[in-house]
């Protein structure tokens, strides 16, 4: 057996994401207010706590340092070279994010100078290995956002219409997406149709699916 380190730390990364109103897929960073990388942009994340489950320690730092609540989460790997952390061996757990459209945040708290939404076609330099860590994550996205019920986490809570639907995958897609495309990726969700009061109103639905509604589910 290899000889076991002196120290060895845990934390957990929080990668973010949101489709603003303008349909830009965006992903929430914080500005770090302490060495190291001080002054730089990262991701949201922190120590897990000794009594703290992996999801628990993401979803406690994403809200402290951000005023975010995740509407789903899925973890996407673990992050572990020696030296990715200039205060010592640490091994960092990362969680892909998704907020409901529509919420509200984020605003810095904890030990973040400013936090603040970037769209993902234009981040500024990263702390640690972030930059690696959310290249990932929206690879995960892209995946999961056709064959998963994640992709409507991402929509307004109360109802959506397949417009919203559309823009949504267009924007976590990178690409076109057609009605046709999203009444397809609707049929196969467990969707319930809100009744509209004028009959002119395009049809309204809401997502029952029950792998996304809790926020720490794998």
């Amino acid at each position: 057996m290899g000889k076991a380190p002196e120290k060895m730390y845990v934390t957990t990364d929080a990668v973010a994401f949101a489709v603003s109103a303008t349909g830009v897929l965006e992903v929430a960073l914080v500005e770090r207010a302490n060495d190291p990388y001080k002054r730089r942009w990262a991701l949201p994340g922190g120590f897990v706590e000794l009594d703290e489950d992996l999801a628990d320690a993401c979803a406690r730092e994403l809200e402290e340092e951000t005023g975010l609540r995740p509407a789903a989460m899925a973890q996407i790997g673990a992050w572990g070279q020696p030296g990715r952390d200039p205060r010592g061996r640490n091994v960092s757990v990362a969680y892909l994010v998704v907020v409901g459209r529509g919420e509200s945040g984020p605003v810095a708290g904890d030990d973040a100078a400013r936090a603040a939404w970037f769209p993902v076609g234009d981040l500024p330099d990263l702390a640690f290995d972030h930059a690696e860590i959310l290249s990932a994550a929206l690879r995960k996205l892209r995946v999961m956002a056709l064959s998963t019920h994640l992709v409507f986490a991402m929509l307004p809570a109360d109802s959506f219409r397949l417009q919203d639907l559309r823009e949504v995958l267009e924007a976590v897609r990178g690409a076109a997406v057609t009605l046709d495309r999203a009444a397809a990726v609707a049929e196969c969700a467990s969707l319930e149709i809100i009744p509209s009061q004028s009959e002119t109103a395009p049809t309204r639905y809401r997502c029952t699916a029950a792998d996304f509604l809790n926020p720490l589910q794998a």
